[in-house]
């Protein structure tokens, strides 16, 4: 079956519940949509309130405390807000991707070795099982285990392969800038990390696809390798379809493909959202001129405007308003919706924090805009 843009859009936009809020749990929901980009701490909580109705806020506030959704360093060797079952096979997959931080000859230039960092774990887990342990605490901790060694190179390491996640420090949207850790659950981990990626590939195409292989590569951060052979090992299992351009897709039979001419109503997504980031080709959601506009050169991707299923622009807050660039022209039916979401998402903010993404206001300068509105009006 060759599938088309719109029907890879509405697949995609479907699977993230961006067609249509729906009522469901807060960790029910990071379940079903596998990660939330955390990056910002605002950013799961946003994403959460394009895809739920309702979305109480309080309610993520509480699964972080309880653990019941974890913030770790995982996909793409970035913050996730993952659900707590998820954690052990997630983290188990992306081994092979984030131990390459004791490759980095930032680490090897201290002369310390692997081994010797893999001998610290279990002690830095023990002194972070019960109580949240700050950068200094786990590099001074590390310097008593090992005497006379870099060990803040240890931790730079560790903090990013090793099993640990961060603590809610609470705030606004629970997290600070300044994190703390904590030992994260063991959970139910495959022995072998290319089991555990076979998992996050039926997961992943549950949530994202169809996809290619270098779409799951890109994903995850993971070899193009390593992906392929994971689609290999569960080819039974999956479907197949042909991209636009005549790519092989691979699916779960499962998978939702909405009508291409489903309805996409307007959608203010958080900074990193991961459907901005699920593809290879981001063409599925970012049309090509405005992908160097989204996604910044080192990396920073901006809060999004969604019309019609695909990014027409850019959001921020600003005068207590919420402040719309299009990059192209809206019609007033548009620009409507936008008002709405725009009315909704200023009620959230202003309960928290109305200055959410301020840090990221330089890139406004040069950004283009067909039109530009403050609302709600």
């Amino acid at each position: 079956m060759r599938l088309t843009l719109r029907q890879l859009n509405r697949a995609t936009l479907g699977r993230q519940l961006l067609l249509r809020r729906e009522p469901h749990g807060v960790v029910d929901t990071v379940r079903r949509l596998l990660a939330l980009q955390a990056q910002e701490p605002p950013s799961p909580y946003l994403a959460l309130w394009n895809r739920l109705d309702p979305f109480e806020p309080a309610k993520l506030d509480q699964a972080f405390a309880e653990h019941a959704v974890i913030k770790a360093t995982l996909l793409r060797m970035t913050l996730q807000a993952v659900h707590a079952d998820d954690y052990a096979f997630l983290h188990e997959a992306m081994q092979p991707t984030t131990r390459t931080r004791v490759l980095d000859r930032r680490f090897t230039s201290t002369g310390m070795t692997a081994a010797e960092v893999d001998a610290l774990v279990p002690e830095l887990k023990s002194f972070a099982a019960s109580t949240p342990r700050t950068n200094a605490d786990m590099d001074a901790r590390a310097a008593e285990v090992i005497p006379g060694r870099p060990s803040a190179r240890a931790w730079w390491a560790m903090r990013t392969f090793g099993p640990f996640m961060h603590a809610p420090t609470g705030g606004a949207w629970s997290f600070g800038q300044r994190p703390s850790y904590l030992a994260a659950p063991d959970g139910r981990r495959p022995d072998d990390p290319e089991v555990a990626l076979q998992n996050l590939v039926r997961r992943y195409l549950g949530a994202f696809g169809p996809a290619s292989i270098q779409d799951i590569a890109q994903f995850a951060l993971v070899q193009r390798s390593r992906a392929r052979a994971a689609v290999g090992a569960i080819s039974g299992e999956l479907t197949r379809h042909a991209g636009p351009d005549g790519t092989d897709l691979f699916d779960v039979p499962e998978g939702q493909l909405p009508p291409e001419d489903s309805p996409a109503p307007p959608r203010l997504l958080p900074m990193w959202d991961s459907v901005l980031l699920a593809q290879a080709d981001r063409s599925r959601i970012i049309p090509a001129d405005y992908r160097p506009l989204i996604t910044r050169k080192n990396g920073d991707v901006l809060p999004a405007l969604l019309i019609d299923g695909f990014v027409a622009g850019v959001w921020r807050p600003l005068n207590d308003r919420i402040e719309v660039r299009a990059f192209r022209q809206l019609t007033e039916d548009d620009w409507a919706g936008v008002a709405r979401e725009a009315c909704a998402l200023s009620a959230l903010i202003a309960g928290r924090d109305p200055r959410v993404y301020s840090r990221y206001g330089h890139w406004w300068q040069d950004l283009p805009a067909v039109e530009a509105r403050q609302l709600p009006e």
